[in-house]
């Protein structure tokens, strides 16, 4: 019988007005695979942030390799054996990829007062070679890729050669090579002994590579399974509470006039020669692998970044978007994919980060009226199902899929005509998705024109009327909603023709 490494028992943490978890349970035992599955506001980062010390709890009781565990923070934690990777990267760009893997362990590596960088460096290759991961030790961080920089982070996590790693939402920016490799990375860990606690939204993934599956749901424990004999209907209905059998529920809308149209834009080093036509009530996908140029045709449109030349239309006249602010005034919103330096503000409060594109439409000589803010902030937040104790709470204290919908609700009190979402689901629970997919139907039954871009294909199949596919910077391919198929999409993204793709 394998191991108990790590129990806890009872756990309970409150905070004002909320019961964040409600006698919540857990175990692992060692080397093996633990998933950790719930909607956002489940309590799965609050449990996490208890076991690491980061919060103490009111309530329970927790063991770790047979003696009660109290850590104070997360360093506590770190030096008793158990790290976290986090969501969100926190590297520092401006040091190389072996300072970021030991920084704050550099005395591993000094004598006399002077740090020996080459035993440094073998200690980096020695673990890049382990986990075969072709990266330079000395290449800043700041050139590196997002998907490279998050194999870096979880590089770092499991230097501390920890009894326990928490993996939360490991893949969001990962290509599915990259996938592959953390996927050997966790076997070869778990072969070690070392217990990984997985937290994904990703149900593929869950699957794929955990053991045991423990649900959380409204800050309560609901069930332990074992990964072997659960399909992923059962999960989602101990997840959701209810049955989730068809989440996409795409509705038919009669596209109108053209709302936006966009006429040879290009970037050099990005994109060439872009052209697309979107119109009233129709959700237009676009498809491309990691790095195809669609997330920078988005930004480029919203003025985030310059294109070199090409024109944008709404409503068929030319406009000239220089700044984010010009395409507010044109009635264009964009939820960008970056919600960590993009979409928020932290230390700002719920309320303000919703409200803070629409301030200049209800400022009189120079007054904001706050009771309106107030106003169509609860409207909002109500309408999008958002979960929040306070709206003076900062947005950092959120749920990552309740800080999407106050991104979601803050562009939608502008008004837009034109609706940019760019990976609006990434990192979100499959509740939430469901919420914003049918906020998605809504919004265009009322004519908005929507743009999605998405990495999850039966997503974009699911929301979409018509979908476009980017290859390296160009268009290869259009679809209309009655011709998709994953294997088209992905030839097109790879930059196969049709005409290629049956030949072969």
């Amino acid at each position: 019988m394998a191991e108990k490494l790590l129990e806890l028992k009872e756990i309970t943490k409150r905070f004002p007005g909320v019961l964040a978890l409600d006698h919540v349970q857990l175990e692992i035992q060692r080397g093996e695979v633990l998933a950790l599955c719930g909607e956002n506001g489940a309590g799965k980062s609050t449990l996490m942030k208890v076991l690491l010390g980061a919060y103490q709890s009111d309530e329970g009781t927790m063991v770790f390799k047979g003696r009660p565990y109290k850590p104070k923070s997360p360093s506590d934690a770190l030096n008793m054996g158990i790290s976290m990777i986090h969501q969100e990267i926190s590297l520092v760009h401006t040091m190389t990829v072996m300072e970021n893997i030991w920084i704050g362990r550099e005395d591993k590596f000094t004598k006399h007062g002077i740090i020996d960088t080459k035993e440094m460096e073998e200690a980096t290759k020695r673990l890049l070679d382990e986990y075969e991961i072709d990266l330079n030790p000395y290449t800043t961080v700041s050139h590196l890729s997002i998907a490279n920089m998050q194999l870096v982070e979880i590089l770092r996590a499991v230097s501390y050669d920890s009894d326990v790693i928490i993996m939360d939402e490991p893949t969001s920016a990962l290509t599915n090579k990259e996938v592959d490799k953390l996927y050997h990375m966790i076997r070869t860990l778990s072969e070690k002994g070392t217990a990984i606690i997985y937290i994904s939204h990703k149900l593929d993934e869950v699957f794929e590579i955990s053991d045991r599956i423990t649900v959380l749901r409204d800050g309560k424990y609901i069930v332990t399974l074992q990964t072997n004999g659960t399909d992923e209907e059962q999960l989602v209905s101990y997840m959701v509470g209810r049955e989730l059998s068809d989440i996409f529920h795409k509705e038919d809308v009669e596209p109108g006039e053209i709302a936006l149209e966009v006429e040879g834009i290009s970037r050099e080093g990005y994109f060439e020669n872009i052209s697309f036509q979107v119109r009233k009530g129709e959700v237009l996908g676009f498809c491309g692998l990691m790095g195809s140029g669609r997330t920078e045709i988005m930004q480029a449109i919203y003025a985030i970044d310059k294109a070199d030349s090409g024109m944008v239309k709404v409503n068929g006249k030319e406009v000239h978007i220089h700044t984010p602010k010009d395409a507010i005034r044109n009635r264009i919103g964009m939820v960008t994919e970056d919600r960590l330096r993009k979409g928020v503000i932290h230390h700002l409060p719920v309320k303000t980060n919703m409200t803070l594109a629409y301030l200049d439409s209800i400022c009189k000589f120079g007054f904001i009226d706050f009771h309106r803010e107030q106003s169509d902030f609860e409207k909002y937040a109500k309408a999008l199902n958002i979960k929040y104790a306070s709206g003076e709470q900062e947005i950092g204290v959120l749920s990552g899929g309740n800080q999407q919908k106050v991104i979601i609700g803050k562009w939608l009190l502008t008004n837009p005509e034109i609706l940019i979402l760019d990976e609006p689901t990434r990192g979100i629970d499959v509740g939430a998705k469901a919420e914003i997919y049918r906020l998605i139907h809504e919004l265009a039954a009322q004519g908005k024109a929507i743009i999605i871009v998405s990495s999850e294909l039966p997503e974009l199949m699911g929301v979409s009327d018509r979908i476009l596919v980017i290859h390296q910077g160009s268009i290869t391919g259009e679809l209309e909603r009655q011709e998709f198929d994953e294997k088209s999409l992905m030839a097109y993204a790879f930059g196969i023709s049709k005409n290629q793709k049956e030949k072969k």
